[in-house]
């Protein structure tokens, strides 16, 4: 069984969009990870061309991403299509950090009157872990990599790294029993 870990990266401002402009995906950043032998088998980063905003100093600077890394990036459709023929996206699990790229693509497609690339069964990685080590507060994805010993590799804050990372996370929250349908019920349970 196959799991998808997703982190999408958006347009952004330091403070409020300018007049006319909404935050939209720049980049969906894809890891694959084998649940049966827990090895993140593919990364995968979508560029994806902004129509209603541009990419501001303050995006450039949390995430690296120019206006011209993403000029020639796909429409966003164009990368729905590809996250559904080439990751199974639309039957295939899958996971992000927090609720927030879950929320951002549902927005996205129903601004753009298309159906959400991705099944219904979407596992909040944030929520499991934070359960799972038994804390108060959930952690970022950074602070969560520090707790569980793993090194952060590549740029926080780039969608391809960070779905690397999440991935590595959820990785040892299987080895542990941690994740949902880690235990005596198989790999993986739907929820």
């Amino acid at each position: 069984m196959f799991l998808n870990v997703v982190d999408v990266e958006a347009t952004c401002w330091d403070g409020p969009p300018p007049p006319g402009q909404v935050s939209e995906i720049i980049e969906i950043g894809l890891c694959v990870l084998d649940l049966s032998t827990l090895e993140r088998t593919e990364r995968r980063a979508l560029f994806v061309r902004p129509e209603r905003s541009e990419i501001s100093a303050f995006c450039t600077e949390l995430t690296g991403l120019r206006a011209q890394d993403v000029a020639d990036g796909l429409s966003f459709r164009d990368a729905c299509t590809v996250l559904r023929r080439e990751f199974h996206a639309d039957s295939r699990p899958w996971a992000s950090w927090g609720d927030y790229d879950r929320k951002q693509v549902q927005a996205q497609c129903a601004a753009a009157g298309i159906p959400s690339p991705f099944s219904v069964r979407h596992i909040n990685a944030k929520k499991v872990f934070t359960e799972a080590h038994g804390l108060n507060k959930r952690p970022g994805m950074a602070q969560a990599l520090a707790h569980a010993g793993l090194p952060l590799e590549g740029r926080h804050h780039r969608g391809v790294d960070d779905a690397w990372n999440i991935a590595a996370l959820v990785a040892g929250l299987v080895r542990a029993g941690g994740w949902p349908g880690s235990g005596s019920e198989g790999v993986w349970a739907s929820g």
